[in-house]
C-alpha cells in the first residue's frame, strides 16, 4: 500500500455495484452501492464523498448522504448537467441496478465538527453533503436549523422529506414561488457557539461568505464545500519555479501556464488526481518548504495559513523553489 504523507491510500481502488437507483425528483437520481461480495464498506463521516471512476479520464465526486452507521452500502445523489463536464450525464446513463463502478474513498473535507449548535444552509444538490449533518445533528440532541434553498419544492431532493420529519427545524425557500432565501437575514446574529455548514451553488455559497464575514462571525465558524472553483486571476507568481520532490529524489521546473500536478506526473511519481480543478482534495500534497499561492477552493483561511500543504492540480509557489513529499 503506497500512502501520501497525509495518510490517503494512493492505490486502493474498489468496485462496487448498483444495488437500487430511485428517482428522487426529476432529473435527480439516489444510487445505493455496495461491496458485489457482500463485505462490509469502509467507514465515513457527515462530510465525506468518494470518487467514481466513471470512464478513463471521468473521475468525479459524490457527496455520501446515507447513513455512515450503514456498513453495507454507500448512498449517493446525483443531479444530471446536461452542460457540465460529463459525469453527471454519466451516472444518469450507464448507471443501473446490477451494473459495476470503480470507486476510490472515502474522504473528507467538509468534517462535521462538535458544537453545541448549528446552522445549516443548502442550495440545490448541495443538500446531499448536508443531510448526514442534520441527521448526526439531530441525533445528537444539538440544537440546530437547516434553510434549503431551491427553485420549487418539487425539483429539490429530500425537501419533502426533512420538512415532514423536522417541520420545526426545517425552512424550505422556493425561488419560484415564495421568493429567494434572505442570507444576509440567516447569519445576521453571530455568536461564539453556532458553526455553519454550507454547500451550493456558488452563488449561494459566496452570498454566504460575504454575509458571514459582515455580520462578524468568528473565524472557523463558517465551513464550506463546494462543487466548481472559485473564480481567480492570474497568479501571483508568474516565472518558472522549481519543484524539489523529497521521497523520490527528483526536481522538476513548472513553466507558467502547467500545472505543478502535471510537472510532477513526468517524473514518475506516484500520485492521484480527480477534479483537477481545486474542488475534491485527492491531490492534496504535503508541503514541506517554500511560500504557496493556494488556488483551491477546499482549504480554509486557517489551513492555508498554516503553510503544510496545497492542491497540486491549481495551487503554485509563490517563490523560486518549494519542497513537496512526494
Amino acid at each position: 500500500m503506497a500512502v501520501n504523507g497525509l495518510g490517503v491510500d494512493l492505490e486502493l481502488e474498489r468496485e462496487l455495484v448498483v444495488d437500487a437507483r430511485t428517482e428522487l425528483v426529476p432529473g435527480i437520481v439516489a444510487l445505493t452501492l455496495r461491496d458485489p461480495a457482500g463485505g462490509e464498506l469502509p467507514q465515513w463521516q457527515p462530510g465525506s464523498h468518494i470518487d467514481l471512476v466513471l470512464g478513463d479520464d471521468l473521475v468525479r465526486q459524490f457527496s455520501l448522504c446515507g447513513d455512515p452507521a450503514d456498513r453495507s452500502a454507500f448512498r449517493v445523489a446525483v443531479l444530471r448537467e446536461d452542460d457540465g463536464r460529463g459525469g453527471s450525464v454519466a451516472v444518469h446513463e450507464t448507471l443501473r441496478p446490477g451494473t459495476t463502478v470503480r470507486s476510490r474513498g472515502p474522504r473528507n473535507h467538509f468534517a462535521f465538527e462538535i458544537a453545541p449548535r448549528y446552522r445549516f444552509i443548502a442550495g440545490g444538490i448541495g443538500i446531499t453533503a448536508i443531510l448526514p449533518m442534520v441527521r448526526a445533528a439531530a441525533a445528537a440532541g444539538a440544537e440546530w436549523s437547516l434553510a434549503y434553498a431551491g427553485k420549487s419544492a418539487g425539483g429539490m431532493a429530500f425537501a419533502e422529506e426533512l420538512a415532514a420529519e423536522f417541520p420545526e427545524r426545517v425552512r424550505v425557500f422556493e425561488s419560484a414561488t415564495t421568493g429567494r432565501m434572505d442570507v444576509t437575514a440567516e447569519l445576521a446574529d453571530p455568536d461564539g457557539v453556532t458553526d455553519i455548514y454550507c454547500c451550493g451553488p456558488e452563488a449561494l455559497m459566496g452570498a454566504v461568505e460575504l454575509a458571514a464575514a459582515e455580520a462578524g462571525w468568528p473565524a472557523g465558524a463558517l465551513h464550506l464545500e463546494r462543487f466548481v472553483p472559485r473564480e481567480l486571476g492570474e497568479p501571483v507568481w508568474k516565472e518558472s519555479f522549481l519543484v524539489d520532490l523529497l521521497l523520490s529524489g527528483h526536481t522538476v521546473t513548472v513553466d507558467p501556464g502547467q500545472s505543478v500536478l502535471d510537472a510532477v506526473r513526468g517524473t514518475g511519481a506516484l500520485v492521484l488526481s480527480s477534479c483537477e480543478e481545486g474542488t475534491c482534495g485527492t491531490c492534496e500534497t504535503p508541503l514541506l518548504e517554500g511560500a504557496v499561492e493556494h488556488r483551491d477552493s477546499l482549504l480554509t483561511p486557517e489551513e492555508q495559513a498554516a503553510g503544510d500543504r496545497m492542491m497540486i492540480c491549481v495551487s503554485r509557489a509563490a517563490c523560486p523553489r518549494i519542497v513537496l513529499e512526494l
